[in-house]
């Protein structure tokens, strides 16, 4: 080819780019916008009825819209609902649903859509693991101990687009209660076609902005925006790739490399390094959780409480809030965290003493149950999901029950879903990691995880008859003063037999790249993906 016609084709191919770019400003075309989202696990599963754990809330809120959500600074806005009233008395809610509300498939949304969902939700053969969450719904808590049949509860279909909710008392966090995925709705069509395979990719239909295109296990979930959303127009991303970023270092070296946008938890002893080099990037914003280790109060020595009491005196929380949470933790004495309005908890002496002090008071404890050195040996496996700072927490918990009580202390690692299946299945364990983010704003949705009937986050397996009825009596209590008042003498009473040790009341942390917009800080820790926007 000689050079003029080399030449000529050069400035053709250049003529080319210019009149596509051209044309693709006339027209209005853009490309795609990805939103890579680090995640910090995989998800166990995207049945919603079926999910513990925020990695998968995460998601599902993104492929589903509930009655309500969060927006993206945490407070409860319409979502599939549009308008809802609630009658004099308090106990019944009426829901008037989106006329433009559609499925991913081009279905309507209907009220029938959510009664299947709850009724699925609260049905015994579902055995869903947060049916005790939905209890305040009439006969919910009958249903779901098969006493009475799911078309029993109290959630019915006035017509296509209104929903009636009657719940069996006054329940001031009820609307919160239906921004939690297990509240979620589902297509009924799909799910009684495919069964458990309903949530696999073509197979599961959705309501909310994006719908469901790959799982790969261990790799990576894709969602694609959902066309039939009804706020379509307004969101922003075209495809999210969810990834399981688990291993916390290696997703910041990924986000560092510009292949995540935004990134769920980092290796706190990192903090002030990644803050110094990452400046406003690093996200850590205090919310509603809770790190604790729970005991086995079925199996010895953890069944006696003197034991439970010296573990949790030994523990220097403050070394764990500034040393190994980096300053991005307070320390925890109690289930409930700070700043739940309207609620004076229970004082614990632990908490006003030195820690010299408590250490030797559970040295005394420790004695007087007969473990200890010159006793009987105090063996204690310490089990925890795969992450840096849990990693780090009980190395250093581990360190300190050998110093103070002299136990032989092991440590037991396993990936979140294992980890939490375990404790759900009953698996026999000494003292397991737990964490808990408050799905509402209220001391009973940290004080519930005691109740002997929560088969599903009452890992300790603790049973107190006396417990039981005082969170019942608080949920039959209208006159709010004295319902806080019910809840504190629970919580007193719940630290006193300390089947679980509370550890820290720890931050959020994220890291969110100067390209995504809407990534606002909330104490819920809720940051869907509808409310993102990523510049080029």
């Amino acid at each position: 080819m000689n050079k003029s016609w080399q030449s000529l084709t050069g400035y053709l191919r250049v003529g080319l780019v210019a009149a596509l770019a051209t044309g693709a400003l006339i027209t209005g075309a853009s490309a795609e916008v990805t939103y890579r989202r680090g995640n910090a696990g995989d998800p166990k599963t995207l049945d919603q009825h079926q999910t513990s754990i925020d990695v998968e809330a995460n998601i599902l809120r993104d492929l589903y819209d509930g009655l309500l959500a969060y927006d993206s600074r945490g407070k409860v806005t319409p979502a599939a609902a549009a308008s809802w009233s609630i009658s004099p008395d308090g106990k019944v809610y009426t829901f008037k649903l989106r006329e433009n509300g559609k499925w991913s498939n081009g279905d309507p949304v209907k009220a029938s859509d959510f009664v299947f969902s709850f009724r699925r939700m609260l049905d015994p053969q579902t055995a869903a693991r947060y049916a005790a969450l939905h209890y305040p719904i009439k006969n919910a808590r009958a249903v779901n101990r098969g006493e009475l049949p799911p078309a029993e509860l109290g959630v019915k279909a006035i017509d296509d687009k209104t929903l009636e909710i009657t719940l069996e008392q006054p329940t001031p966090y009820f609307l919160e209660l239906l921004t939690h995925q297990t509240a979620l709705p589902l297509h009924q069509a799909s799910v009684e076609k495919y069964g458990k395979d309903f949530v696999r990719p073509g197979n599961l239909v959705s309501n909310g902005a994006f719908k469901l295109s790959e799982f790969v296990p261990s790799d990576h979930i894709k969602v694609v925006k959902n066309p039939n959303y009804f706020d379509a127009k307004d969101v922003k991303v075209d495809t999210v790739m969810f990834y399981p970023t688990e291993d916390s270092a290696a997703a910041v070296r990924r986000f560092m490399a510009g292949e995540l946008d935004t990134n769920y938890q980092f290796p706190i002893d990192q903090l002030n390094f990644l803050k110094q080099k990452l400046g406003s990037q690093v996200r850590t914003a205090p919310y509603l959780s809770i790190e604790y280790y729970a005991t086995n109060v079925q199996k010895p020595p953890f069944n006696d409480p003197r034991v439970r009491h010296a573990l949790s005196l030994a523990i220097d929380r403050d070394f764990l809030a500034e040393k190994t949470w980096g300053g991005a933790a307070v320390p925890a004495y109690r289930m409930t965290p700070p700043g739940l309005q309207n609620y004076t908890p229970p004082e614990i002496a632990a908490a006003g003493e030195t820690q010299l002090d408590r250490e030797d008071k559970a040295k005394e404890l420790i004695k007087a149950a007969g473990y200890g050195p010159g006793q009987k040996p105090l063996k204690i496996e310490i089990r925890y999901n795969t992450n840096d700072s849990n990693k780090n927490t009980a190395t250093a918990v581990a360190d300190m029950w050998k110093s103070v009580l002299g136990a032989e202390v092991t440590l037991l690692n396993s990936d979140i879903k294992s980890h939490y299946a375990y404790l759900q299945n009953k698996g026999d364990f000494d003292i397991a990691r737990a964490g808990w983010v408050g799905d509402y704003a209220d001391p009973q949705n940290f004080l519930f995880l005691g109740l002997s009937d929560n088969a599903v986050s009452n890992y300790s397996r603790y049973k107190n008859p006396d417990y039981d009825a005082l969170l019942k009596k608080s949920d039959e209590t209208g006159d709010q003063a004295a319902r806080m008042k019910i809840l504190s003498d629970a919580e007193a009473m719940f630290m006193k037999d300390e089947p679980v040790i509370p550890l820290i009341y720890r931050s959020s942390l994220h890291l969110v790249s100067p390209k995504v917009s809407g990534y606002e800080d909330n104490v819920q820790n809720v940051h869907r993906s509808r409310y993102i926007s990523i510049a080029p």
